[in-house]
C-alpha cells in the first residue's frame, strides 16, 4: 500500500508545483462575470450625471376631443426619437445606454397630476410629438414632486404600501385596449368609455395629507435587445398547430439527413390531411392569434410598472390602496393577458417562513421592503436595478398597450371635479403684429 502511494507522490508534487506558478490563470475567467458587471455599471452612471433628466407636467384643457390613438401616434414618434443603441465602444467606453422615460400620474392631496420624466436634452421633439396631437396642453418643467416628502419615508411619522407589476402571460400576448372599450366608435365624447376614468375618480378619493402616486417607465426596444417577436412567433406557430420556425429544416438541413440516414423525413408518416391546421381553429383561438400577430407589428417598449399610496400616519388608511389595483385590473382579459402585482420581494407585503427564526425580524424585512420600493420609485429604477432588466419584473408593451394606460381623457368621460384643467385656450400672435424697434 505504501509502495504504491510513493508512485504517486512524485507526480503530485509535479501538480502543486504547476499549481502554484499557474494559480492565477483561471481568475480573470472566473471573475470576467463580475468586473464587466461592475464596470458597466460604474461607466454608465458617469454618462447618465452628463445627461440629466427633467420632469415635465402636463397641464390638460376642459375639452380633449382627440381620440386614445392620438397618444399612440405620441409614443411612435417618442420612439423614433429615444431609440439610439450604442455601438461596443460607446457601450464599454462612454457608457451609453438606451434612455428610460416615465409617464406618471400623481394624486396630491386629492388634485391628480400627470407627468412626463424624459432626457433634458430631448424636451423639445418630446414636446413636439405632444402639441401635433394636443395642441391646446400646457407642458411645462416642474419640481419633482417625489422630493416634497420626506426622503426616508417609512419613519415615525409617514408610511407607505407599493406594489411592482407583472403581465400574467409572456410578453406576446396583449392586455386589454382601448379598441375592446369601444371609445373609438362614439362621436359623441360624453358617450365614451375612457380607463383613466377609474383611476381619476380613484384619485379624487384622496384625502389631505395622503397621496397616491402611479409610475410608468418605458424604454424603447427591438427584437434584437429582447426576442419578444420571435417568442410570438413560436406562440402564434404553435396555437395555430404549425411546426415553430426553430424547429422547421432548412433544405441542406435535410439533404444531409437523407444522405447520412437514407431516410426521407415524413415518408412514413400518414398522408396528411385536405384541411391545413388554420382552419381547424376554433373562433377563440383565431381571437388569440389574431390579438398576438397585432401586437407583434407595433413598436415596443420594456416597460416596467409601480405604484405607492403613502400619507401621514394621521391619514394614512391602508384600504386605499384598492383604488390602484382597481384601475389596472381594467386591462385584463381572461384569454389573453392581464396585469397584476408582482409577489416577493416587489410588494410591500412579508411571508412568514418555515423557517420561524426568520419571522422574528418580520417588523424589520417589512421596513426594509418599504425602503426599497420607495428608493426605486424615486429614482425612477426598473426592480431589479442595478442588474438588467428582464421577464417578469419588466415586460413588453407596445404603442397601443401603453396608450391605453396612460393618456388624457376629456372633462365628460372622466368627469372627476378635482382634475386640473386649462380654463382658457391659449393662442399665438398674429403674425403681422407690429412691434417697437
Amino acid at each position: 500500500m505504501l509502495d504504491s502511494l510513493k508512485i504517486f507522490i512524485p507526480v503530485l508534487n509535479q501538480v502543486w508545483e504547476i499549481i502554484k506558478v499557474w494559480w492565477w490563470l483561471p481568475l480573470p475567467f472566473i471573475l470576467w462575470w463580475r468586473f464587466s458587471f461592475l464596470w458597466i455599471w460604474g461607466r454608465t452612471e458617469v454618462f447618465s450625471k452628463k445627461h440629466p433628466m427633467i420632469l415635465l407636467e402636463v397641464k390638460i384643457p376642459q375639452d380633449i376631443l382627440r381620440p386614445i390613438r392620438a397618444m399612440e401616434v405620441v409614443l411612435d414618434g417618442m420612439w423614433q426619437t429615444l431609440y439610439d443603441p450604442p455601438d461596443p465602444w460607446e457601450r464599454w467606453i462612454e457608457g451609453k445606454y438606451l434612455f428610460t422615460f416615465s409617464f406618471e400620474i400623481a394624486s396630491i392631496g386629492g388634485t391628480p397630476h400627470f407627468f412626463i420624466r424624459v432626457p433634458r436634452f430631448n424636451r423639445d421633439a418630446v414636446e413636439a410629438a405632444f402639441y401635433a396631437q394636443y395642441p391646446d396642453i400646457e407642458i411645462s418643467e416642474a419640481e419633482d414632486y417625489v422630493k416634497k416628502v420626506p426622503a426616508d419615508i417609512p419613519n415615525k411619522n409617514w408610511d407607505l404600501w407599493g406594489a411592482s407589476y407583472r403581465l400574467e402571460r409572456e410578453n406576446p400576448y396583449p392586455i386589454k385596449t382601448y379598441p375592446e372599450f369601444e371609445s373609438e366608435r362614439e362621436v359623441l365624447e360624453e358617450k365614451r368609455i375612457d380607463p383613466v376614468a377609474t383611476l381619476l375618480e380613484s384619485m379624487a378619493k384622496i384625502g389631505k395629507g395622503e397621496q397616491l402616486w402611479i409610475q410608468i417607465n418605458c424604454v424603447t426596444v427591438t427584437n434584437d435587445e429582447v426576442p419578444w417577436v420571435d417568442e410570438g412567433e413560436n406562440i402564434r406557430d404553435i396555437l395555430s398547430k404549425r411546426k415553430p420556425k426553430n424547429q422547421q429544416r432548412t433544405i441542406i438541413g435535410e439533404a444531409t439527413d437523407i444522405l447520412l440516414t437514407g431516410k426521407v423525413e415524413g415518408a412514413d408518416e400518414e398522408p396528411k390531411e385536405l384541411l391545413p391546421p388554420e382552419m381547424k381553429l376554433t373562433a377563440g383561438e383565431r381571437d388569440i392569434v389574431a390579438a398576438i400577430e397585432k401586437k407583434m407589428a407595433k413598436r415596443g417598449f420594456h416597460t416596467d410598472i409601480r405604484f405607492i399610496y403613502l400619507g401621514d400616519k394621521e391619514h394614512f388608511y391602508k384600504p386605499k390602496l384598492r383604488l390602484p389595483l382597481a384601475f389596472f385590473s381594467n386591462f385584463v382579459t381572461q384569454n389573453l393577458n392581464g396585469l397584476r402585482p408582482m409577489g416577493q420581494p416587489y410588494i410591500t407585503k412579508i411571508k412568514y417562513r418555515l423557517f420561524f427564526l426568520s419571522n422574528l425580524f418580520l417588523k424589520r424585512r417589512l421596513y426594509l421592503r418599504k425602503r426599497q420600493i420607495f428608493r426605486s420609485y424615486r429614482e425612477r429604477k426598473h426592480p431589479r436595478f442595478p442588474r438588467p432588466r428582464k421577464y417578469p419584473s419588466s415586460f413588453i408593451l407596445n404603442t397601443e398597450e401603453l396608450a391605453t394606460i396612460f393618456h388624457f381623457p376629456g372633462r365628460k368621460p372622466a368627469a372627476a371635479p378635482f382634475v386640473e384643467r386649462i380654463q382658457t385656450k391659449k393662442g399665438e400672435a398674429p403674425t403681422d403684429l407690429p412691434t417697437i424697434e
